[in-house]
């Protein structure tokens, strides 16, 4: 027999085939009759022992090969299979492994897909401003270039030297955020302090376009006050570039025993249907979107907001502007 090639079977046949046959010579010598019903009686014990246990290492080869089969990815194993006792709960803890490692593996390949399409985004977001900078040198090369043109073509320069930092500066965030190195820190800061932090980047940009921005903020918030202010700072940019000359900027901000709350809106044609599920994916653009948007900045506060227990949700008000609501919950969600 194959199983016999064993070496832990043969040093457990040994020595009870050893203890069969002295067993059998004494009965013998005591009685011949007694002896060979002994011996009968042994072999029939040996004969059991030598079934169970080959039954038993069929069941461990049975297991070993389906193993094998899972590891080519022909195969599993099926909890169907699975019987009481040690060798049954081994397959089922082998079966409900090879489902976590196949999980883990689609989520490995989804993660490598979803790298592969970031790093062609980022590429495409970092070529386009780095041909028009490589535009603007060539201009800048030309010996006989007016000093007015200079002076213009040396502003747009800068503005696209800004534009590449802010991105870099942006993307660095989000690969932290996504890598769980960033720690939040759980403050109690003023609702009115956090808006004004939060808007003062933009009220110059808002007073050239003849914006009017309106605050009424009441309460505290618990939060990381720097990455909620850069949250915040990144919708309020998104309704102010999206809302006409003349146009309407209101944040609400109130507290109660549940959760904090921030509305922002404006006064713009809102967000169109079709860019509604996707205005919070990374690189999504929107069909009203700036020619110098990145897609980035929307992706980034969700991403501070959920990590600090709170949501998000963008959606349209009855008076047609866009309107985001955030809130951050006291206790788990």
């Amino acid at each position: 027999m194959k199983y016999l090639r064993n070496p832990e079977l043969r040093r457990t046949l040994l020595p009870l085939a050893l203890l069969l046959a002295v067993a059998t010579a004494a009965a013998g010598l005591w009685n011949p009759l007694f002896g060979l019903f002994t011996f009968v009686l042994c072999a029939l014990f040996l004969s059991v022992y030598l079934a169970s246990t080959c039954r038993r290492y069929k069941r461990i080869a049975d297991l070993a090969s389906g193993i094998d089969r899972i590891l080519h990815g022909n195969s599993g194993i099926l909890l169907e299979d699975c019987a009481e006792g040690e060798l049954g709960i081994l397959q089922s803890e082998i079966s409900k492994m090879t489902v976590r490692l196949r999980e883990q593996q689609q989520r490995l390949q989804e993660d490598k897909v979803y790298l592969a399409n970031s790093i062609a985004d980022i590429s495409h977001q970092i070529r386009t401003p780095l041909t028009s900078i490589n535009l603007i040198l060539q201009f800048l090369s030309e010996p006989d270039i007016p000093k007015e043109r200079r002076r213009v073509l040396i502003c747009e320069l800068y503005e696209l030297l800004s534009r590449i930092d802010w991105l870099i500066t942006t993307l660095l965030k989000i690969s932290k955020l996504d890598a769980g190195t960033v720690k939040f820190k759980r403050e109690e800061i003023s609702l009115e302090k956090l808006i004004s932090g939060a808007t003062a980047p933009l009220l110059v940009p808002m007073e050239l376009r003849e914006q009017t921005l309106a605050v009424h903020a009441e309460g505290e918030l618990i939060c990381d006050g720097a990455w909620t202010c850069e949250a915040l700072t990144n919708i309020v940019k998104n309704c102010m570039e999206h809302t006409p000359r003349g146009g309407d900027i209101r944040i609400d901000a109130c507290e109660n025993a549940l959760y904090s709350e921030i509305v922002v809106s404006d006064s713009g044609k809102g967000i169109d249907k079709t860019d509604l599920p996707h205005i919070f994916e990374r690189f999504y653009k929107g069909k009203n979107s700036d020619e110098k948007s990145f897609g980035i900045g929307l992706a980034l506060t969700r991403m501070i907001v959920v990590g600090q227990n709170g949501t998000i949700k963008a959606e349209n008000s009855k008076t047609g502007g866009a309107l985001f609501t955030l809130r951050f919950y006291k206790g788990a969600v």
